[in-house]
């Protein structure tokens, strides 16, 4: 089964699909779509390993966490995300960052703000997970 992401246009901010076999293989292309949006990191080289352990009882909440999370990481350190990996948790999931800092990449757009909670969707879908997003810019 097949996992990624892809951008979507949209009229004043930035929205993203993504999708994959388990919810945290979505996840973690939610989070790769996430750097896409507004950075290039093919050929980035990590500078730093983030362990980031999500507590959500809902599926929607943990990617809303998640996502936060990532906002909070390039607000407050310029940290952005260039590799990836997610693992269910009781409760949640770790998820293992690999970061660099921004000002080391090729920037593509406008860095996200904030998650919008309008049309936020990560659900199991037939045979596989797949989330939409809305980021503001």
């Amino acid at each position: 089964m097949s996992e990624g992401f892809r951008l979507l246009p949209h009229t004043a901010d930035v929205r993203f699909e993504a999708w994959g076999p388990t919810r945290e293989a979505c996840l973690a292309q939610a989070v790769r779509a996430f750097t896409a949006t507004f950075a290039e990191v093919s050929g980035a080289h990590p500078d730093q390993r983030r362990s980031v352990v999500l507590d959500a009882e809902q599926d929607e909440q943990l990617l809303l966490a998640a996502l936060d999370e990532l906002v909070f990481l390039l607000d407050t350190e310029d940290a952005v995300p260039v590799d990836v990996s997610a693992e269910r948790t009781d409760g949640g999931a770790l998820l293992q960052l690999w970061t660099t800092s921004v000002r080391v990449l090729r920037s593509t757009g406008a860095a996200p703000k904030a998650v919008s909670l309008h049309g936020l969707r990560f659900s199991r879908e037939n045979d596989e997970w797949r989330c939409s997003v809305t980021l503001d810019v």
